[in-house]
């Protein structure tokens, strides 16, 4: 079976930048959320980011937000979200990872969670709004499963708390590029590169960096250091304007450049890896 430390430790071992896509469970609607996962794989993602839809989503900002509302009034659940996971499962090969806040997995049970996660195909989970003090009641159940925890790291963690988290983390380290939540700005290229030195320097899991990603040319700055970029704000915006049944096309446009952008900065030696 194959792991998520596995396969993006395998990504760096192929000099490839990796491309990670957030998409909320859902949105814009069952049918074209599964459109735009397939697309972001044809157009180069290498990991897929399922965000489960929550009423009080504090970590994402207005773009995020939106999409969580307009999910949840379509009916958009956690369970429902691991069986159409599942369904990808079978068509997309490449990771995917769960981002949900603690509710929705405490209301089904850590442990049926954990269970039915693995059964969809789901490879690591995101959860942004437990601190990593709080985190170890709920890392032995989700490893036991086969889950890797990811762990966030941001400027504000310092330096040494960055480190120890970092440690922790499987499958990648998520570094936040910035105070604040998703897509409220553009990244600070100076932060983030300062964080993934501090994450280098205690551990050699692969770091992406998320939150305000959002052009071709950010991403290829922000990976000259670190070994992913994640983008979600800039894809649900995407998603959401005009017709859903144009979304698959205008994100697989916008990846595709992105994809491009990062497989031509890694044909440069001197990039870090």
């Amino acid at each position: 079976m194959k792991t998520l430390a596995g396969e993006t430790r395998a990504l760096r071992e192929q000099r490839r930048k990796a491309l990670v896509a957030y998409f909320t469970a859902g949105y814009p609607d069952s049918e074209a959320f599964a459109s735009l996962v397939r697309a972001a794989v044809d157009a180069g993602a290498d990991i897929i980011e399922v965000g489960i839809p929550f009423s009080d989503p504090i970590a994402d900002g207005p773009i995020i937000q939106a999409s969580s509302s307009a999910a949840l009034k379509n009916g958009m659940t956690l369970p429902l979200a691991l069986e159409t996971i599942a369904r990808l499962h079978a068509e997309v090969p490449v990771p995917l990872v769960v981002m949900s806040y603690l509710n929705p997995i405490l209301r089904l049970g850590t442990d049926a969670f954990a269970r039915d996660a693995v059964a969809a195909g789901v490879s690591g989970v995101v959860l942004p709004d437990v601190s990593f003090e709080e985190s170890h009641s709920l890392r032995p159940a989700l490893s036991h499963a086969g889950l890797a925890y990811v762990d966030l790291v941001a400027p504000t963690s310092g330096e040494a708390r960055a480190q120890v988290i970092a440690r922790a983390s499987q499958g990648f380290v998520y570094a936040v590029s910035m105070t604040g939540v998703t897509g409220a700005r553009s990244a600070s290229l100076a932060d983030a590169s300062e964080l993934v030195e501090q994450v280098r320097a205690a551990t050699d899991t692969p770091v992406y960096v998320g939150f305000g990603v959002s052009t071709p040319d950010a991403a290829r700055e922000i990976a000259r250091t670190a070994d992913g970029v994640i983008i979600g704000s800039r894809l649900m915006q995407l998603a959401g304007d005009g017709p859903a049944r144009g979304s698959a096309a205008r994100v697989a446009d916008f990846l595709a450049s992105v994809r491009h952008e990062l497989d031509a900065l890694a044909r440069d030696a001197r990039v870090v890896f």
